[in-house]
């Protein structure tokens, strides 16, 4: 069941309204209660003037709905925690859970002899789309947005080839996957290696950043005995540690930038990296970055507004930080 400020999201309507309206790139959510055969995605196409285009257009209705299937379940609940291309290396189990009612683990039959399935799926934390943006990887250089696979796209669609692992009536047990928990998920499909997979093809500007990651990492991550501390009290008392995938970013590059999140504070030779509801403060040296603390993410004063609240990750874990390591002056 997919989770909005803690509570179940029972029925999700997107508008994209015609642009005689408001303008294309507004959109709008609504929540209205319903069970679980209501969740539904409506997209209203805006009017054209299809006359000239043929007759197939004229067969279209003017509005597309979609009803998730099912959503995951990870232990991803920011985007920070998944990556853009999961490690299969790394033991990681997922489930997704098909809704009742319309005889799914039916449709799941034969499906048991593929090793891999694609999701199609929604990014449902997504309010608007850009026509460029600024990828994490590679330099601090905005693409065209269908050139790239950010999740700021007009029609926030994902698609992602998984591990199929076992089937258990309307539960599939995944692999490794980069979708964060409560994902709504539309269809699946067989991974078919014969049409599927084409390994020869080109990758445009990715093919650069790929072959500029090859090489290994320019800097050596250190972390301060305050940050040593801070980091594994967070992994001892709440389960929480984030340093694989800082270590990650910070060794390849520690230069400001947006997608990544990270930002000069001003008046100070320190850096901040947003690591999902958590940030880490660093300086650079040669060939060395100096990770000095961890941080919440959030503010007290956020943290203490019951407007906010529910909707916080981690959130009484950062009172409990707060309350063993007060807040930095910024």
């Amino acid at each position: 069941m997919n989770l909005i400020s803690g509570k179940p999201l029972l029925a999700l309507d997107l508008i994209a309204r015609s642009s005689i309206d408001v303008p294309r790139n507004e959109i709008y959510y609504a929540l209205r209660p319903g069970g679980c055969e209501k969740h539904s995605v409506s997209v209203c196409i805006p009017r054209f003037d299809l006359r000239g285009i043929g007759a197939l257009f004229r067969c279209l209705s003017s509005e597309l709905t979609l009803r998730p299937i099912g959503f995951i379940r990870t232990h991803k609940q920011v985007k920070f925690q998944a990556r853009h291309q999961p490690l299969e290396i790394e033991p990681e189990q997922n489930v997704l859970e098909l809704l009742p009612g319309s005889n799914y683990e039916q449709a799941l039959h034969d499906l048991t002899g593929f090793s891999r399935v694609w999701l199609v799926w929604w990014f449902h934390r997504n309010t608007g789309w850009r026509p460029h943006v600024m990828p994490p990887r590679g330099p601090a250089k905005r693409r065209g947005v269908f050139a790239t696979r950010s999740p700021h796209r007009p029609n926030p669609l994902g698609l992602t080839p998984v591990q199929l692992i076992k089937i258990e009536g309307r539960r599939m047990i995944l692999g490794a996957c980069d979708l964060v928990d409560g994902t709504p998920v539309f269809d699946i499909k067989p991974y078919i290696p014969a049409y599927d997979a084409f390994p020869d093809a080109s990758a445009g500007w990715i093919d650069e950043v790929d072959a500029a990651l090859a090489v290994p990492p320019q800097f050596t991550v250190e972390f301060s005995p305050l940050a040593v501390a801070q980091a594994e009290w967070l992994l001892a008392d709440w389960q929480i540690d984030f340093r694989p995938r800082l270590i990650e970013i910070l060794a390849r590059d520690p230069s400001p930038h947006r997608t990544r999140r990270i930002t000069s504070r001003r008046g100070k030779a320190e850096f901040i990296i947003g690591c999902g509801a958590w940030r880490a403060v660093f300086t650079v040296g040669p060939q060395v970055v100096s990770v000095q603390a961890m941080e919440p993410g959030y503010p007290s004063r956020f943290l203490n507004d019951p407007k906010r609240a529910d909707g916080l990750p981690d959130r009484a874990a950062q009172w409990a930080f707060l309350a063993r390591w007060p807040e930095r002056e910024a």
